[in-house]
């Protein structure tokens, strides 16, 4: 097992430029982290000097950029703004293969109030798959999540439903796409996150390691804090023989002390179970 964090405690502070790009992976690596993952949020420009100081900078802390989280979408009724989210995607593709990350977390859309079910399946299956064959030419993986609602949307993600998620699994089997599986997004649908992770397990890659206060309800907490069961997760991602990342989304709003103590949890969580 190797670990990483989305530090979303610390999203306003980067993307406000309070706190460097650079800064964020010292201290994933002052806290144990094996690798740091990031918003595309906190990229300031697509310059080839800025980009350039930014490799060199990551290059030079030692830690690696892990997963990098984009927000497309594809469930846009308007038939333009889906092909202008699908032109999105291809530069976010392009500039995590520039910056060496690894995963590149993808959705499916929003759950606008006129698209409906079989159509916005039918659109994110079609533009997922498209993205996977850019995604291949540039090196990069993409990972499809069971998301629940950005900052960055207006609306809940059209395929936080777990029927609706299963479903657009389904579509893009056989893509190069894996799944990054959230444990607090199912527990926030009321349901037991092993129920949907049982479904899926052969297509998930890495884990996003989230907790929230409690059942049914997404209001995310210190992970080890809420109503999220890790021990009886990551006891049965070892009896399946996982052994690839848990990216823990730390979002708990208590700043670095959060991560440290996030990151502490779950990696002596995993060593006991």
């Amino acid at each position: 097992m190797k670990l990483s964090c989305l530090p979303v405690s610390l999203f306003s502070a980067i993307i406000n430029r309070q706190m460097s790009l650079i800064e964020w992976a010292e201290q994933g690596k002052l806290f144990g982290l094996d690798g740091v993952d990031i918003s595309l949020l906190f990229i300031e420009n697509h310059s080839p000097a800025y980009l350039g100081k930014l490799s060199r900078g990551l290059k030079e802390v030692g830690i690696p950029l892990i997963m990098a989280a984009t927000y497309p979408d594809f469930t846009h009724p308007d038939p333009v703004q889906r092909e202008r989210e699908m032109e999105y995607l291809r530069r976010d593709i392009a500039l995590s293969s520039q910056l060496a990350v690894r995963y590149l977390r993808v959705l499916a859309g929003q759950a606008y109030p006129g698209t409906r079910r079989a159509e916005g399946v039918k659109w994110a299956v079609e533009n997922l798959s498209e993205a996977d064959r850019v995604a291949r030419k540039y090196g990069v993986r993409l990972l499809y999540e069971n998301h629940s609602k950005p900052g960055a949307w207006d609306y809940y993600d059209f395929s936080y439903p777990a029927d609706i998620f299963l479903e657009i699994c389904e579509g893009i089997r056989g893509t190069g796409i894996r799944l990054n599986f959230d444990t607090a997004n199912i527990a926030a649908l009321g349901l037991d996150p092993l129920s949907i992770l049982g479904k899926v397990y052969d297509r998930v890659e890495t884990i996003h390691v989230s907790d929230i206060a409690e059942m049914g309800k997404l209001q995310p907490v210190l992970v080890g804090t809420g109503a999220v069961c890790f021990p009886q997760i990551f006891q049965y991602l070892k009896s399946r023989g996982f052994d690839n990342w848990l990216c823990i989304e730390e979002a708990s709003f208590t700043g670095s002390e959060g991560i440290r103590r996030a990151a502490a949890y779950t990696r002596k969580t995993w060593d006991a179970a």
